[in-house]
Formats: C-alpha cells, structure tokens, sequence
C-alpha cells in the first residue's frame, strides 16, 4: 500500500522589513531588565546631572535606581497615601512630589526626610515641577487649581482657578521662569504667565489631557490625550499644527529623545511609538507585556525606562559597541563546509550488513483530516497559504463542492470571512474565484435566511466590483502610458529598394527600444 502523499504548500514571496537607521538605531538595545514595583508605575524622572539616577514614583514611595543598577539606591516612603509625579531639580540636590493627600513635599536627595511640606491645596496633587530659577515649585490638584509655591518662605505665591476639571499635567518654561502650562481633563491647554493674573492662552485638544511637552526651543507643545498626539505652535498663538492617531488606546506619556529629532509617545494599548519630528511619521515601535503608564529616556539615549499599570519597571540598556560587533560576528559564523559533506563519500565495504530503520511519517493537522477523507475540516484551517494549498488539493481530487457543502451558518459565515480577506490578493485570486464560484452556486438557495451571511456576501459583492474598477482604472492607465511611451521614442526612417534598383523611403518606423 502507497504511503500517503502530504500537501504541497506553496512558498510565496515574502517582503521582508524594509531597514532603516532608526530601525538600527532603536533595536540597538539589550534584553529588557525587569523589576516588581509596589503599584502602578505613574511617573518617571530622569537627574539632569550625571550619573543620571532616575525616580521611579510608584504607589506610597518613590524609588531612585542608579544608572545600571536594579536596587534602589534611594527610597522616600514618607507618604501618608498614593505618591505622584516625583521630579528632580535642574542641579539634582532637590526633589518634590505631590500626593493623593494633598500635600506637596520637596526632598533633599541626600537625606530622607522632607525639608518643605506645601499645604493648600484641598484635592490630590497630580503635578509639580521646579521653575527654570530654581527657587519656585509648580502644583496642579484634582480641586481644578495650579499653584506657584516659594521654596526658602515654604509659602503660596499665586494660585490659578481657571481649569473645570482635574488637572493632570503641567510644564514649566526652562527659559523664563515665569511661564508656564497645564492640561486638564476639561480639554483644555493653558499656557500662564507668573506676572499677569490670568491665562494668556488657551487651546482646546478635544479629549482629557493626559501629557505635556515643550520642544528644546519652547516654540511647539505637544500634547497627548484620548488617542491623540497633537502639536501646537505657540509661536503663532497656539495654532495647532499637527494632528497624530497612531495609537489604538489612551496615550498616557510623551518624551523627546537626546537631538529632539526623534519624538516618543506611550500608550494604553501597551505600544511606544518613535516619530520622525521633521514629518511626525512612525519610524519604529517598542511592544510591552502592559499597559504604559509613564516613559522616560535617559541622556544620549542610554537607556528606556517604562513604568506599566501592572508595576512592572522595564529598562533597556543601549549595547556598547564591543557588544554590538560581537553580536554580528556571532550571526555571520556559519558551520563550515565539511559538516556538511562529512559522511556522503563513504562506501560499504562486501561484509556490512545493513539496517534499515523505518522512518516515521509526521502529518499535519490538515494532511491528517485529508488522509481520513474529512474534507470539510481539513479547510479550518488559520494561515491563508495552507486554506488555498487544501482547497487546489480538493479541486484537485474533485472533492471540493463536497468540502464546501453540508455546513451550517457559523461555517459558512468562517468561509466567507475568509474569502473577503483574501480573495483580491493576487497570490490567491485564481484558487479562491473557483471556491466563491462554487460557494454561490451551493447556497443560493439559503440567501436571505441570515442576516449574517447576507451582509457577508454584500460585504464580498461590493468587494468585487470596488476591485474590478480598481483594475478597469489600472488598464486605462497602461493604455495612456503605451502612448506616451510610444510618442517619445524617437522616429527612423527605413530605406528600401524598389523593382527597378532604386533606393526610396516606404515610411518612417518607431525605433523600438532593446529590452
């Protein structure tokens, strides 16, 4: 008896990732280095100064973690509730965080206990930043206010009531000390003035503001709410430039990279997005096991740090580049030529006895329905190469109007879904118009049964005929450019001899080009 015979799957084509620098330069990172917080991650905040120690504001304490290392160095616990927003000073020494309590706290990084506690607001603390002077401390609360605080009088010196919702982020101006700009979960942006008693501009972002950021130069904002990324330019009066939806959920944190030519935005929907700040397109994208919470990029671009809502710290090292010429040496080596051939000269000599060892056939799931004649399940099947490979099989063996009939509404329903997906790709076209062909001849006697499968098969009808025109279009148009071809090729004439001897031009020929 015959052994049977698996099905041949067709290997198509595939295009492979088109290599760009950034692609090089954002994979150009070690495995990530994973640590357990006590909560949800909320922020992260690198040290301006060397050696970049960097805040992790997670739960009840703030941790500060070294460069390289993966227990903290640091540890502020001296919160009576949830931590928020934990940010360093310009020259490193100072830090302050707000509070699910209400009260801001500024640190001495050296020490543990808190050198000022900022009392006044009556809601959680979601915001603070230093001013570009150092001497004064940006507050936004969920009681809808922002406060400017004075550092050596530990006192309130202006508070702002113009936001109707909470306030969730803030930025201050690193080249006036005066300027600054909150987001608010009403939809609104507002840039203030220290000097003047109310806001001097106001932009509307359309969703919850979750994120602020100023460019290098202050002269664009970016802002990040709802699934939104957008850019303003301030310069202009707020006039919005730039509108991005790259993102599936909530983008939650924003970050520039070390040039500021290379803009990152986290999300919700567990995906860091690296823009090309020059067209603001998606260069390259970084996956993680959860939702993204906050995101931070270290000096020169050294390090990623994500903080994720299950508490996971992920920190990814760049390679050094002994690191990375190591790593390509290590995918160039291949095995040497004589692995290969080793064994393949070898002759039995008179004496030796052969054994024969019995080679197991291993099936796949497919080959398995087929060999027990279930040609219908043999065509569940996921991937779109392996359905076409079976149904050219059954067409093959006459056993397709067998496969494709007989099933109910969730089966027919399975089969139409995947022929909307992939009947107007080149690579399946000509196998699939023979199984839809034989689908319709099959069931028409069930349309209007199912609302389901009616609206599949409107679904694949109007499928079929936005693609006809598509091809009806694409003939058009090599028919016109055959005749602009064919107009600019240069013209020749052709000389020949008449009866009589005489050399005269018949007609002028197009000199066609060498292919």
């Amino acid at each position: 008896m015959a052994s049977f015979k698996p099905t041949k799957i067709q290997v198509y084509p595939k295009l492979g990732e088109k290599v760009t620098q950034d692609t090089l330069y954002w994979k150009n990172y070690k495995a990530p280095v994973q640590i357990k917080e006590f909560g949800a991650i909320t922020n992260i905040d690198f040290s301006p100064v060397a050696p970049h120690n960097f805040a992790v504001t997670a739960f009840t304490r703030v941790h500060i973690y070294g460069p390289f290392s993966q227990e903290p160095v640091k540890t502020f616990t001296r919160f009576k509730d949830t931590a928020y927003s934990g940010r360093f000073r310009s020259d490193g020494q100072l830090f302050v965080a707000g509070c699910e309590d209400s009260v801001v706290r500024l640190f001495d990084v050296s020490g543990k206990v808190a050198l000022r506690m900022f009392k006044g607001h009556t809601k959680a603390v979601h915001v603070t930043d230093f001013t570009s002077d150092r001497y004064q401390i940006l507050t936004g609360s969920d009681d809808y206010t922002c406060r400017l605080w004075d550092i050596p009088n530990a006192t309130e010196l202006t508070t702002y009531q113009e936001h109707t919702d909470y306030i969730r982020c803030g930025v201050t101006s690193k080249l006036n000390r005066d300027l600054f700009i909150t987001g608010s979960y009403d939809h609104t942006l507002k840039v203030f003035d220290a000097r003047a008693d109310k806001s001097v501009m106001t932009m509307d972002h359309g969703q919850p503001v979750e994120s602020l950021l100023l460019y290098p130069s202050e002269g664009l904002l970016i802002s990040a709410g709802g699934r939104y990324v957008k850019v303003w330019d301030l310069l202009k009066g707020g006039q919005p430039l730039v509108s991005l939806k790259n993102h599936h959920k909530t983008v939650t944190c924003l970050c520039l990279s070390s040039n500021g030519q290379r803009l990152l935005s986290a999300s919700l929907d567990r995906h860091v997005k690296v823009y090309n700040t020059t067209n603001y397109k998606v260069v390259h994208n970084f996956d993680y096991a959860a939702s993204i919470l906050s995101l931070a990029l270290a000096p020169d671009d050294e390090s990623i740090v994500v903080g994720m809502t299950n508490g996971i710290l992920s920190i990814k090292h760049r390679k050094s580049l002994e690191e990375s010429k190591e790593i390509s040496g290590q995918q160039k080596r291949r095995p040497s030529y004589r692995v290969f051939v080793k064994g393949k000269n070898y002759v039995p000599k008179q004496d030796d006895y052969l054994v024969s060892k019995p080679v197991k056939q291993h099936l796949a799931k497919y080959d398995k329905q087929l060999k027990k004649f279930n040609v219908s399940k043999a065509l569940d099947t996921r991937k779109p190469e392996i359905t076409v490979a079976v149904i050219k099989e059954l067409d093959r063996r006459g056993t397709l109007k067998n496969a494709l009939a007989g099933r109910d509404e969730q089966g027919l329903s399975h089969l139409l879904n995947f022929l909307i997906g992939n009947m107007v790709d080149p690579r399946f076209a000509p196998v699939l118009v023979t199984a839809a062909d034989m689908i319709l001849d099959i069931y028409q006697s069930v349309i209007g049964q199912s609302p389901v499968v009616d609206r599949q098969l409107l679904r694949l009808q109007e499928l079929l005929e936005r693609e006809i025109d598509y091809q009806q279009d694409l003939v058009e148009v090599l028919g016109m450019l055959d005749t602009m071809f064919a107009s600019s090729l240069p013209r020749k004439e052709v000389v020949t001899e008449n009866t009589t001897g005489n050399k005269e031009n018949m007609h002028l020929l197009y000199e066609e080009p060498y292919v």
